[in-house]
């Protein structure tokens, strides 16, 4: 059962309004037989394609629980309360769901231990995981942040600046293989000196934008630094541009060397030819920020955008800060330039993640 800040006196436990179970009062017993769960403060981090364990162990007080009673329940919270099933058990029975069947698996390193272990890790995996363990009428929920390494990176169309509204800023970011950040994420680039004078869509809904240079008319020049918040605005009527997510690449980005240079359609037929596919701009954000690609030459991504990535900046390279330069988007049937091509690893990563099983327990009548 979740109960509200307003029991807390009543139920001799507080809860914050999320049913965060840090907020429980210290020493207080429960000798009804309630079922206890503890999760691990902070986040669990990890990267794309990665393999993580979601800790959670539970206890009972008294402990006279029989263990095939006992039913977990894992499930995703959007900063939206939106709520999406993740992983069930109860005994041996043992169901994932959506996204999630033949990733996920409990973990089972011992009696009271409530742990799932998710296998090749995607983007969408990102966020806040409710961990529920029920006996029969008593339960309790703890929960676990999933982190990910990565990088979040300013998008706009070839149409222009504020073309976006909150869908076709949720599908560029796609295109492009990454996400939709989150704040904590932007949060966090700005801490790392990402510094972008346009405003741009989360994945919450709100429109934000990093300022580390206050400067007229980009932030004002008299505030501080810091994430600037235009609060949530209308997701189809207002148009902004997007702050993507991207992290791990499954394969590398490289700079194809060529004796001239091309336009976009024979940049692309140019990658194909070496057993890759143009890069796109997520793919080279990433090979920039995790695989330290510095290359002071100009080329066509996905896109159609012509950028180039610098880890050392130097003279005559784009300027004096480390990032991935953006030149725009010009003609791509007359302008020439160089290529960058992304190609994927050819081995696959095995999961070794149990097969799902429908076993009905012993003696058992309740539903899964």
């Amino acid at each position: 059962m979740k109960y509200w800040f307003f029991s807390c006196l009543w139920l001799n436990q507080c809860w914050d309004m999320f049913g965060n179970p840090a907020f429980k009062r210290k020493g207080v017993v429960d000798d009804t037989g309630a079922v206890i769960v503890q999760t691990a403060p902070g986040k669990v981090v990890t990267h794309r394609g990665g393999t993580i364990t979601l800790p959670c162990r539970y206890h009972h007080e008294p402990e006279d629980v029989d263990p095939k009673r006992i039913r977990i329940k894992w499930t995703k919270v959007s900063d939206a309360f939106q709520f999406e099933d993740v992983f069930v058990a109860l005994g041996r029975q043992q169901k994932a769901f959506g996204s999630y069947r033949g990733r996920v698996s409990l973990e089972r390193a011992g009696p009271g231990d409530a742990s799932v272990i998710i296998h090749n890790i995607t983007l969408q995996d990102y966020g806040r995981y409710e961990c529920e363990v029920t006996n029969d009428m008593e339960d309790d929920t703890g929960f676990v942040n999933l982190d990910l390494e990565g990088v979040v990176f300013p998008y706009y169309p070839p149409s222009g600046r504020y073309k976006l509204n909150y869908h076709q800023a949720e599908e560029v970011c796609r295109q492009q293989d990454a996400i939709l950040a989150s704040h904590a994420q932007l949060h966090k680039a700005w801490l790392e000196g990402l510094d972008w004078c346009n405003a741009g869509w989360l994945e919450d809904g709100s429109v934000q934008y990093p300022i580390s240079h206050p400067r007229d008319q980009c932030g004002h020049k008299d505030s501080p630094p810091g994430v600037r918040n235009y609060g949530y605005r209308h997701k189809d009527d207002e148009r902004y541009d997007a702050f993507c997510f991207t992290s791990n690449l499954n394969g590398h980005v490289y700079f194809l060397k060529r004796f001239k240079k091309v336009n976009y359609l024979e940049a692309v037929k140019a990658c194909q030819r070496d057993n890759a596919v143009i890069a796109k701009v997520g793919q080279l954000y990433a090979a920039w920020k995790i695989q330290l690609l510095d290359r002071c030459e100009a080329g066509w991504v996905e896109d159609g955008s012509i950028r180039y990535p610098i880890i050392n900046p130097r003279a005559r390279c784009g300027g004096p800060e480390p990032g991935v330069r953006n030149l725009g988007f010009p003609d791509k049937k007359f302008r020439l330039y160089g290529v960058y091509c992304f190609r994927r690893n050819t081995y696959v990563q095995s999961t070794q993640s149990p097969k799902e099983t429908t076993t009905k327990p012993a003696n058992s009548t309740r539903s899964i």
